[in-house]
């Protein structure tokens, strides 16, 4: 079955840091097209960081300069490093990723990771 299959996550005080994964599986190929967003119950989903096809990066202004997203193209992986959290990052983290699964493409996201940062 393909898939996106996330880890990471938890529950910070502010300050703190955590790392999120999400690997692909099952796909015939993964592009280099990839992101993550967050939402919060009542608000609509927000682009938190991604890596285009040029392999440029782009961030949220409200993370800048304290998340990276990183790939690591053997681990079919992308990663979020997320630095000097604030309470206001709480949210659930889905990783979104531009794949192909026999001819077709699709952008299917992870199953979510809860990020809960504490004042």
């Amino acid at each position: 079955q393909a898939q996106l299959m996330q880890s990471g996550g938890g529950s910070v005080q502010a300050g703190g840091s955590l790392r999120l994964s999400c690997t692909a599986s099952g796909y015939t190929y993964c592009s280099d097209d990839m992101s993550w967003h967050r939402q919060v119950p009542g608000k609509e989903r927000e682009f938190v960081s991604g890596i285009d096809s040029s392999g440029r990066t782009s961030y949220a202004d409200s993370v800048q300069g304290r998340f990276t997203i990183s790939q690591d193209n053997a681990k079919k992986a992308m990663y979020l490093q997320m630095n000097s959290l604030k309470p206001e990052d709480t949210a659930m983290y889905y990783c979104q990723w531009r794949c192909m699964y026999g001819i077709h493409w699709y952008s299917p996201l992870g199953q979510g990771a809860q990020v809960t940062v504490s004042s």
